[in-house]
């Protein structure tokens, strides 16, 4: 992950912004929680200004993109955090864990330093897999379907989870991978399909790329997802997990 962010990651403090409303959803899940560990945590997004955060990032690049006032950062990975047990009320993980190196670790981790419970943004696959981008890449579904855990891997490896289902507004502002599914032409724009890391694992897509300019200006797109014109906001399976950490018999940190 480390070299990967080094390599894509100089633009994302432009090209991955919060979207408020994504935003809103993860302040309410972390509620009543007065300390906060962001896990890959990367330039910024997501983390809750209104408490105590510590960010943990590998990735130096996306360190440096991290703005003035930002919460306070360790270099480090979700395998092995620098923090004693109990550490911190929650943590979070905000589009992080298909990145890890070892899921099994990096959650035994989280829920060895969280006092309450850990949150983490991720995607469902199998909700998805119809998404229409895949019909023009379908080397982005066979890139990333592999390495999204599935939920059930997280049950098995933290137990009963409360699920959230995340809508992807029309209108997004974050640059992730669903964000422009109503907005096709911007996955031609070669600095977007840069802030998603999936496209910088998957080659040449210049005859694909073709194929939706085509298709767009045509109409042909149009034509054969008119249906979500009309949509305000659309589940492409991004889903929030919480995961409460039962009380422990140890010592905790004030």
């Amino acid at each position: 992950m480390t070299a990967l962010y080094d390599k894509i990651g100089g633009t994302y403090s432009a090209g991955r912004q919060s979207d408020p409303r994504i935003a809103a959803t993860i302040e309410r899940a972390v509620a009543g929680c007065d300390s906060i560990l962001n896990v890959g945590a990367g330039t910024g997004s997501y983390e809750p200004v209104s408490r105590f955060v510590v960010a943990v990032e590998p990735s130096r690049i996306m360190i440096g993109q991290r703005p003035a006032g930002a919460a306070p950062v360790v270099q480090g990975c979700a395998e092995a955090l620098p923090f004693p047990d109990c550490s911190f009320e929650a943590v979070l993980g905000i589009l992080t864990v298909h990145h890890w190196k070892d899921l099994a670790r990096g959650l035994a981790e989280c829920t060895r330093v969280a006092r309450t419970k850990v949150v983490l943004l991720t995607n469902d696959f199998d909700v998805c897999a119809n998404f229409w981008l895949f019909d023009y890449f379908p080397e982005l579904l066979r890139a990333d379907r592999p390495i999204f855990p599935k939920i059930a891997r997280f049950e098995d490896a933290i137990g009963p989870l409360d699920t959230i289902v995340v809508p992807v507004p029309a209108d997004c502002c974050d640059g992730f991978l669903g964000a422009y599914w109503k907005r096709p032409s911007a996955y031609l724009d070669p600095l977007v399909r840069k802030n998603i890391s999936t496209f910088s694992k998957i080659g040449n897509i210049d005859s694909q790329l073709a194929r939706l300019e085509s298709d767009i200006v045509s109409g042909a797109w149009d034509r054969r997802y008119h249906t979500l014109m009309g949509l305000a906001a659309l589940d492409l399976g991004y889903r929030i997990l919480i995961s409460h950490v039962a009380p422990r018999e140890r010592e905790l940190l004030p």
